[in-house]
């Protein structure tokens, strides 16, 4: 997950809700700009090419996206935590038509990523404010069980909030899903995968077809990262599978089936009544 930035002392800026600070700044590593939050990278957006997807979890969601329908055909799809509309722009280049709603907590980072990162032309990107899981009960009523994909990818900061991680809030979003929709969650968690492990248990509550994708190390829970959990109700291809750990980034791991089953044994389901957020990286993961 580290990598180098340039954070210029001009750089766009906006200061959020919580006091934090966002900045729009040119990568230090690749082409494009980082969103930062609170010294956090949040997205990267190429606006030249919105099909370059720079962070790795954020490549393996697209390859899931690649593998929903047929190859181009418009979705409808769900975004909750906008960052740099990152995903967004890629469904929009890679299946033109498709209709999407996010649903982003901070009106000045959308400002701010709006005024510096515009969306494409003619994008059918509908950005709404408020809190996540509120916001699923105020999307148009003709989205319930109409949806092909649905990414929760929420962090305040560096850390998912509690509410975001609970039976009671997948079973809201789940809602959404048409009968074979999916679900992506990015998960971050560090050694031992505690709290990675909750998660795809509690998900598993609400989703019963369940697959894993992540850094080999990272899966293996011996290292800080973020792991991709991609969920529907309805069985997810197998051979979705080889060409998953194809597309990389390398080296790749997908877990399904028994592995899955190991993978959360002992874990026990969060509730609204237990929950916690996302363990909170060591900030030294972020710099070189």
């Amino acid at each position: 997950m580290a990598r180098m930035r340039i954070e210029p002392d001009d750089a766009p800026t906006a200061r959020l809700s919580d006091g934090t600070t966002a900045r729009v700044t040119p990568s230090g590593f690749v082409s494009g700009f980082e969103l930062v939050v609170d010294g956090t990278p949040q997205s990267h957006v190429d606006l030249d090419d919105p099909t370059h997807l720079h962070f790795e979890y954020v490549a393996r969601m697209g390859a899931v996206i690649d593998r929903l329908r047929m190859p181009g055909q418009p979705l409808t799809a769900v975004h909750l935590g906008a960052g740099a509309l990152t995903l967004p722009r890629y469904v929009e280049a890679t299946r033109p038509g498709s209709r999407q709603q996010v649903i982003e907590l901070e009106p000045a980072l959308w400002d701010l990523v709006r005024e510096n990162l515009p969306l494409p032309r003619g994008a059918s990107i509908r950005v709404r404010i408020g809190d996540a899981r509120a916001g699923l009960s105020r999307l148009p009523a003709g989205l319930t069980g109409a949806v092909d994909l649905l990414i929760s990818d929420v962090y305040s900061g560096a850390q998912t909030p509690a509410h975001l991680t609970t039976v009671e809030f997948y079973r809201d979003a789940a809602r959404l899903l048409a009968p074979d929709g999916v679900l992506l969650v990015n998960v971050s968690d560090g050694p031992g995968l505690a709290f990675a492990r909750r998660q795809v248990a509690t998900i598993r509550e609400v989703l019963t077809q369940v697959i894993v994708l992540a850094e080999v190390q990272v899966l293996k829970g011996r290292r800080f990262g973020n792991l991709v959990v991609a969920a529907s109700a309805a069985p997810l291809p197998v051979e979705w599978l080889p060409r998953l750990m194809a597309a990389g980034p390398h080296p790749a791991k997908v877990a399904q089936g028994a592995e899955i089953t190991e993978f959360t044994r002992g874990a026990r389901a969060a509730t609204d009544a237990d929950a916690t957020p996302s363990p909170k990286p060591s900030a030294s993961i972020f710099e070189r």
